[in-house]
C-alpha cells in the first residue's frame, strides 16, 4: 500500500516537471538547444521501460549538461532548477 502511494506521489512529480518542462520547449525566446534538451528530458521523463528514479536521473543529467550553458535566459535557467528539485525527490 505505502510503495503504490509512492509511485502515485512520484508519477505526480513527473507530471509537474513535464508541464514545465514542456513550457521551456515551448518558450521561443529560449535558444533552440535548450528547447530541445526540455523536448529531450520530458521524453526521458515519460518513457516507461525505466523506474521512476531511473528516468528522473536522466532528465536531471540532460539538464545538468544545459545548466551551464551561458546562453539562457536567468527565467528559464530557474525553472529549470526547479524542475530539478522536483524529481531529485523521486528514489526507487
Amino acid at each position: 500500500m505505502v510503495r503504490k502511494k509512492k509511485m502515485e506521489e512520484y508519477e505526480e512529480r513527473i507530471k509537474q516537471a513535464v508541464t514545465v518542462l514542456g513550457q521551456v520547449a515551448e518558450d521561443t525566446t529560449t535558444p533552440r538547444n535548450i528547447r530541445r534538451t526540455a523536448k529531450d528530458s520530458i521524453t526521458a521523463l515519460q518513457g516507461t521501460e525505466y523506474t521512476p528514479a531511473v528516468r528522473a536521473s536522466n532528465a536531471i543529467s540532460l539538464l545538468d549538461e544545459i545548466l551551464q550553458d551561458p546562453n539562457m535566459p536567468q527565467y528559464t535557467r530557474v525553472k529549470l532548477w526547479n524542475v530539478m528539485s522536483v524529481i531529485e525527490a523521486i528514489k526507487d
